[in-house]
C-alpha cells in the first residue's frame, strides 16, 4: 500500500497549479481567520504559580490585586535641590491632568522622598494589569507636555505600561532586524547548496508562507491556550529553521533522484520517488517536533503553553507546506532540474569505474564528512570515547547553573521608561520590590486579622532587610487584608530574596500564621522567587515524558529499541553540552562585552527546559532522516557496517547545510535586546552546532558501527530484508549511494518491466525498500 506522503505528492505533482493554488489558498484562510476572530491574551490569573499565585488569587477575591501603575517624578537638574512649593505645584498639576483623563482611574496625592530631592505622583490607570500599555499613551502624552512647560526640572515617567510598551516596540524592531539578517544569510547558504536562485528560493518561500500560515492559527488557537506575548517569538524561531530544513531534505534527494535516473523518469515520478524517502522522514520529523513541544503543555505555566502552541502549529504547517505545495514546485521546476540533472549524469558516468561503480557525487560524503566518517570507521572507540569526553567536559559547568526569572531590572537601558525607572527607584528605593501578606478570612473574624498583622508589622520594622514603613489594606467586604511591606532591593538581589525567606519562615508563622486563616506571602519578591520553583517542581514531569515520547517516535519510525535508546542519549548529551556552554557565558561577565548584555549571575529560568523540548524535536529532524537513509540500505540486503558509512555519508551533506540554516537562525537571535532571547538563541545554535557535527557525524556512527545489526534489535535481518527479496539491485540502486556495485536506477528489475518506461513501477519498488 502507498503511503500517504507519496499519494499527496502524486496528486500535487500532476496537478501543480492547483497544488499551489490550494497551499496559497490555505495560507489566506489560516491568516484570515486568525485575523477575524482575534488573539487571546493572557490574563494575570493565567501567570499565577505556586504560593505567589495563591495570595494573588486571595487578593484579587477582594479587589486588591495589582494594578496597571506609573509614577511620575519630578525632580531639579543636576545636584540642585528641589524647591518644595515648586514642587509640590508641578506634582499637583500632574495630579490635575492626569485626574481629567478618561484612561485614568485615580491619581495620588504627591509623594516627597525621604531626601527631599523630589517628589512623585501614582497613576493608577482603569482596567487589568496586563492591558496598561493599551492606556498608557495619553499619560505619557500628559507627563511630556509637563516636561516642556517646565524645562528646568527633570520630569520622568516609569511604572509597568510604559516599560511593557517600550519592550513591546523594542521586541519587534529586534525581530525585524532578526528577519533581515537571518534571510540573506540562509539565502547564500541555499545557494552553495543548490547553485541554483531558484532552487535556493523555493526553501524560504515556503517557510515564510509556513510562518504566515503559523501566525494566523495560533491566533485561533490562542483561544484556547492564552498567548503570554512569546508565540510570535518561536514561530519565528522555529518557523525559519524547520521550513528550511523540511523543504531542504526533500529538495536534495528529489534532486538525486533526477540524476540517478539521468532522464528516463518524469518530473512526477522523480517527485514520488523523493516522497516515499525524504517524504516520510519530513512526517516523521514534523510529528516529532510537535509531540515533544507538547509535553511544555506540562509545565502547567501559560508561556510554556504559548511556546508549544507556536512550535506546533509551525512545523506542521511546513509538513503541509512540503508535502503539498513544494512537489507542484519540483514538477513545475522539473525541466530545469532535468537538464541539471543529465550534465551530472553525464559527469557521473564518466567517472564510472569498474564494475559499473558510479563514483559520481550525488549521495557522496563531501570533502569534510568523508575524511570525518573515514577516522570513525577506522577507530570507532576511540573516537566515540574521545567524543563523549568532550561533550561531557561541555557539559560539566551545567552542574554549577543558577535559575531564576528575567526580572524587570535587566531590560535594556536604551529603553526610555527603563531610564525613568531608574531615576525613580534611586530616589525612592522602598518601591525598588514590595513583599505582600494577603490574609482571607470571615468577615466577623477581621479584628483578629488586624491584631495579627499589626503583630507582623512590628516585627517587620524593626528587621534591617525591610524598608521599615508598613501599609495595611483591607477589602470592601472584610474578607482579605493585605500587608505591604516594602524592601529596598531589585527582586533578583540577595537581600530581597533573603527578606521573603524570613517573612515566610520567621515571621508569618509567629503571627498571622498563628491564626484560623489562609494566608500566602506574595509580591514582587515572591513572584521573583516561585516561578523558578515551579518550574523545577514540573520538570521531572517533562523531562520524563520527553525522553518517553522521544524513545517511542524513534522506535516507531524505525521498529528498533536499541536505536529509540541511542537518540535519548544522544539529545541528553547535545542538550546538556548546550547548557554547559550557556552557564559559563551567560553566569559570568566575560562575554559582556561581546554579547551586550549585563549578566544575572543566573540563566533564565525558562530556558533550559525550553531548550530540551526543543532540541529534542529539532534533532529529530537529522536523526530521522539520517537513519532513514541507513534503513534504506539495510533494508536492502546491504551489510551493517557498508549502510552505516554510506547511508550516514549520503546524508551528511544536507544534515550540515540544514544545520547551518538552523544555526544561523538561532545565532540570530542572539543581537537582541532581551537577555532571555539571547539565551534562548544562543543555546539552540550552540546545540545544533554540536548536535550536526559531533553526535551525527561522530557519536552516532561510531556507536552503530559498533552496535552492527544489534542496532536495529528487536527486529531480525530477515524482517528486515524480507521486503526486497524481490526487488533485486534495483531497489539498492535507488537509496543514491552508489556503494553496491548495482548500476544505476535505469537497469532492469525482477518483475520483467524496465525502470526507463515503468515510472509507476519504480517509485513503487522505492516504497517497499523504505517500509
Amino acid at each position: 500500500m502507498t503511503n500517504p506522503s507519496v499519494r499527496v505528492a502524486r496528486w500535487s505533482a500532476h496537478h501543480p497549479w492547483r497544488a499551489i493554488a490550494g497551499w496559497l489558498l490555505f495560507v489566506a484562510v489560516c491568516l484570515g481567520a486568525g485575523i477575524s476572530l482575534g488573539g487571546k491574551a493572557a490574563t494575570a490569573h493565567d501567570f499565577w504559580v505556586g504560593e505567589a499565585g495563591r495570595g494573588e488569587a486571595y487578593a484579587a477575591e477582594g479587589g486588591l490585586q495589582q494594578r496597571a501603575l506609573e509614577r511620575v517624578l519630578i525632580a531639579a537638574k543636576g545636584t540642585a535641590p528641589l524647591d518644595r512649593a515648586r514642587g509640590t505645584a508641578v506634582a499637583q498639576d500632574v495630579r490635575t491632568r492626569m485626574a481629567r483623563l478618561p484612561e485614568v482611574e485615580s491619581a495620588g496625592a504627591p509623594v516627597w522622598s525621604a531626601d527631599g530631592r523630589a517628589v512623585r505622583v501614582d497613576v493608577v490607570l482603569r482596567g487589568p494589569e496586563l492591558e496598561g500599555r493599551k492606556h498608557v499613551d495619553p499619560v505619557l502624552a500628559q507627563t511630556d507636555q509637563v516636561r516642556r512647560a517646565n524645562p528646568d526640572l527633570a520630569v520622568d515617567e516609569a511604572g509597568s505600561p510604559s516599560i511593557s510598551k517600550d519592550v513591546q516596540g523594542q521586541r519587534g524592531s529586534d525581530l525585524s532586524r532578526t528577519e533581515l539578517f537571518a534571510l540573506p544569510v540562509t539565502l547564500l547558504v541555499l545557494l552553495l547548496v543548490f547553485r541554483s536562485l531558484v532552487m535556493a528560493v523555493v526553501p524560504l518561500l515556503l517557510a515564510v508562507s509556513s510562518i504566515a500560515a503559523a501566525v494566523g492559527l495560533s491566533m485561533v488557537a490562542s483561544h484556547v491556550f492564552p498567548d503570554a506575548g512569546v508565540g510570535m517569538n518561536v514561530i519565528l524561531l522555529i518557523g525559519m529553521a524547520v521550513g528550511v530544513d523540511y523543504t531542504l531534505f526533500y529538495l536534495k534527494r528529489d534532486r538525486e533522484e533526477r540524476a540517478k535516473a539521468g532522464g528516463s523518469l518524469s518530473s512526477a515520478a522523480v517527485v514520488e520517488l523523493a516522497a516515499a524517502t525524504s517524504g516520510r522522514a519530513v512526517v516523521v520529523s514534523g510529528l516529532a517536533v510537535a509531540v515533544t513541544s507538547a509535553t511544555l503543555y506540562l509545565a502547567d505555566d501559560v508561556i510554556f503553553g504559548s511556546l508549544a502552541t507556536g512550535a506546533i502549529v509551525v512545523a506542521m504547517a511546513a509538513v503541509v507546506s512540503s508535502l503539498t505545495v513544494l512537489p507542484a514546485l519540483l514538477a513545475k521546476l522539473g525541466g530545469r532540474s532535468a537538464r541539471r540533472a543529465d550534465r551530472s549524469a553525464r559527469r557521473g558516468r564518466r567517472g564510472t569505474g569498474r564494475g559499473g561503480r558510479d563514483t559520481g557525487r550525488v549521495g557522496r560524503p563531501g570533502w569534510f564528512t568523508g575524511p570525518v566518517l573515514g577516522a570513525v570507521a577506522r577507530r570507532p572507540a576511540v573516537l566515540l570515547g574521545a567524543a563523549v569526553a568532550a561533550m561531557l567536559a561541555l557539559a560539566a559547568p551545567m552542574a554549577s547553573m543558577k535559575l531564576t526569572d528575567v526580572g524587570r531590572e535587566t531590560y535594556s537601558r536604551e529603553l526610555p521608561a527603563m531610564r525613568s525607572f531608574d531615576r525613580v527607584n534611586a530616589a525612592f528605593p522602598e518601591l525598588k520590590a514590595v513583599d505582600q501578606v494577603v490574609v482571607r478570612a470571615d468577615a466577623a473574624r477581621q479584628p483578629e486579622v488586624a491584631a495579627a498583622l499589626d503583630a507582623l508589622a512590628g516585627r517587620v520594622e524593626a528587621d534591617p532587610l525591610f524598608d521599615g514603613r508598613t501599609r495595611v489594606r483591607v477589602s470592601a467586604d472584610h474578607r482579605v487584608t493585605m500587608l505591604e511591606v516594602p524592601v529596598p532591593a531589585y527582586p533578583s538581589q540577595k537581600r530581597a530574596q533573603d527578606s521573603l525567606e524570613r517573612l515566610r519562615a520567621v515571621h508569618v508563622p509567629a503571627t498571622v500564621g498563628r491564626i484560623r486563616a489562609d494566608v500566602a506571602v506574595t509580591g514582587d519578591v515572591a513572584r521573583y522567587a516561585d516561578y523558578p520553583e515551579h518550574q523545577k517542581e514540573r520538570l521531572p514531569l517533562i523531562l520524563g515524558a520527553l525522553l518517553l515520547v522521544t524513545f517511542a517516535v524513534t522506535v516507531f519510525a524505525f521498529r528498533s529499541a536499541v536505536l529509540g535508546l541511542v537518540g535519548v542519549v544522544l539529545n541528553l548529551l547535545s542538550a546538556a553540552a548546550s547548557l554547559g556552554v550557556l552557564t559559563v557565558v551567560f553566569q559570568h561577565r566575560w562575554a559582556e562585552g561581546l554579547l551586550g548584555f549585563t549578566s544575572m549571575g543566573s540563566v533564565g529560568s525558562r530556558v533550559p527546559l525550553f531548550l530540551f523540548v526543543i532540541l529534542f524535536g529539532l534533532s529529530m529532524d537529522y536523526q530521522v532522516f539520517t537513519l532513514s537513509r541507513v534503513q534504506e540500505l539495510v533494508r536492502s540486503g546491504v551489510p551493517a557496517r557498508r549502510a552505516v558509512l554510506d547511508g550516514i555519508g549520503a546524508s551528511a551533506g544536507v544534515v550540515t547545510s540544514a544545520a547551518v540554516v538552523m544555526m544561523t537562525v538561532f545565532a540570530s537571535f542572539v543581537p537582541l535586546h532581551l537577555i532571555e532571547m539571547k539565551q534562548f538563541g544562543l543555546s539552540l545554535a550552540v546545540a545544533v552546532l554540536l548536535d550536526a557535527f559531533v553526535i551525527r557525524l561522530v557519536v552516532l556512527p561510531a556507536m552503530m558501527l559498533l552496535l552492527g545489526d544489534a542496532a536495529w534489535w528487536p527486529s531480525r535481518r530477515t524482517d528486515r530484508t524480507a521486503g526486497t527479496a524481490g526487488t533485486g539491485t534495483a531497489a539498492t540502486g535507488t537509496t543514491g549511494t552508489g556503494t553496491t556495485g548495482t548500476g544505476t536506477t535505469g537497469t532492469g528489475t525482477t518483475d520483467g518491466h524496465s525502470v526507463g518506461g515503468a515510472a509507476e513501477g519504480q517509485t513503487n519498488r522505492t516504497m517497499r525498500t523504505v517500509r
